[in-house]
């Protein structure tokens, strides 16, 4: 059941762009096109649930026994930063199309503060590591929900009418807005 709560909790009611508002910078940069958001998706997913892993274990084996906890957001940085390097090698030799097309937003998962944000949340909350990675794969299924859903919403609005002053960002802006309201309708389920 505990599962069930940390899954449901991660996705829907504590989402972490709509109701946390970590990883603004890729929600906003790379929803324009629905294929982009699903590689970054991708990306975001491989690097927040591998960097769950490594960063717990450095807190649980290495900074916790040395008494090296207040390392933890360097340390966690640096593993991140690895971890985006390993990525970005990946698609480039794997997907050439995905890798131009995520552009400045591949580098910029380095400082995603989502993936940052569920490493420290998974040692906050004191989880352990089964817990943890459920946690960042969750996190990471919320993300790339919001992402797509967001996504398809601003392709969908580039085929309308919508007025000059509103176009691009402010309708963006606004779609977030709304977005994050009907997510807050999930508050009551765990």
């Amino acid at each position: 059941m505990n599962y069930f709560v940390i899954i449901l909790g991660a996705i829907l009611v504590n989402n972490i762009v709509l109701m946390q508002f970590l990883g603004i910078c890729p929600f906003l940069g790379v929803s324009k096109r629905l294929s982009t958001a699903v590689g970054m998706t991708g990306a975001v997913a491989f690097v927040m649930v591998l960097a769950t892993i490594a960063t717990y274990l450095i807190q649980v084996f290495i900074l916790n026994p040395l008494g090296l906890a207040f390392l933890q957001t360097i340390a966690f940085i640096l593993v991140i930063a690895s971890l985006v390097q390993l990525v970005e090698i990946i698609l480039k030799k794997v997907s050439p199309a995905l890798y131009q097309a995520l552009g400045i937003f591949l580098p910029l998962i380095t400082t995603n503060c989502a993936i940052l944000g569920v490493a420290i949340l998974t040692i906050q909350k004191e989880f352990n590591l089964v817990e943890g990675v459920i946690f960042a794969a969750s996190n990471a299924v919320g993300f790339g929900l919001a992402l797509t859903i967001f996504a398809g919403i601003r392709e969908h609005l580039d085929m309308q009418n919508v007025p000059k002053g509103l176009k691009g960002t402010p309708i963006a802006l606004i779609t977030a807005g709304i977005l994050a309201m009907a997510f807050m309708g999930f508050s009551g389920l765990v």
